[in-house]
């Protein structure tokens, strides 16, 4: 079984691969928010463990951004600060239990073993437009039963279109999605996506699915 652990302290981070691996799990070790946001979208992991103070992109906002792409891993979060507000800002960006630190192994072990017997949440349906189909929850893409590699951006890019099909979807709604909150770069960059999108399920089907809506945003059409 694999695990993630977020921690930016090299120590617990040693400590906890070391503990994990001596009960029997993988574990993969990143030591910022946004190695943990990467590492989270594209591995296929059990549980995360998710330190709440790191640089990058604290724990709170890496939960958040998890559960709004549809990233349902149980994550344990973990912390120094200790108080019912730090729980419940935890619980309601999406982690599924909470530790504070200084923390008991055996406890941490405990509630590991328990996310993982809960599973995720419940696996979220498939997304269909014409004979494209996208899995939110192993975040694949098929067209007409063609397997279709895409970044994690790329498919998040497409799953904002595909939970719309038909509709004009604005850039801004992209961003907001799609990127990280508070997001200041270049807003053109959803066309750089959108133009990769079309290289990849449009071009070798001989496809023009993803309509650009000039002045607007971009919808995506099941007749293709």
């Amino acid at each position: 079984m694999r695990v993630l652990v977020v921690e930016d302290e090299t120590r617990m981070a040693d400590a906890l691969r070391d503990g994990l691996e001596a009960e029997g799990y993988t574990v993969d070790v990143v030591h910022d928010g946004r190695s943990g946001l990467w590492y989270a979208r594209t591995g296929d992991y059990r549980a995360i463990l998710l330190d709440v103070m790191l640089p990058g992109l604290n724990g709170y906002r890496v939960c958040a951004q998890l559960r709004q792409e549809g990233v349902t891993t149980p994550i344990l979060m973990l912390t120094a600060k200790d108080g019912e507000y730090d729980e419940i800002e935890a619980l309601d960006t999406g982690a599924d239990d909470y530790l504070a630190k200084p923390f008991s192994y055996p406890v941490l072990v405990a509630r590991l073993r328990a996310l993982v017997r809960r599973g995720g949440a419940e696996r979220p349906p498939a997304l269909t437009v014409g004979d494209l189909l996208l899995d939110p929850a192993d975040r694949s893409c098929r067209r007409a039963g063609t397997p279709i590699a895409l970044t994690p951006r790329e498919y998040a890019v497409l799953e904002c279109l595909a939970e719309r099909p038909g509709e004009v979807v604005a850039k801004t709604t992209i961003l907001d999605q799609v990127w990280e909150s508070g997001y200041e770069g270049d807003p053109n960059i959803v066309e750089v996506y959108v133009s990769a999108l079309r290289r990849k399920i449009d071009v070798p089907f001989g496809r023009n699915s993803i309509l650009t809506v000039r002045g607007t945003g971009y919808r995506l059409d099941s007749r293709g």
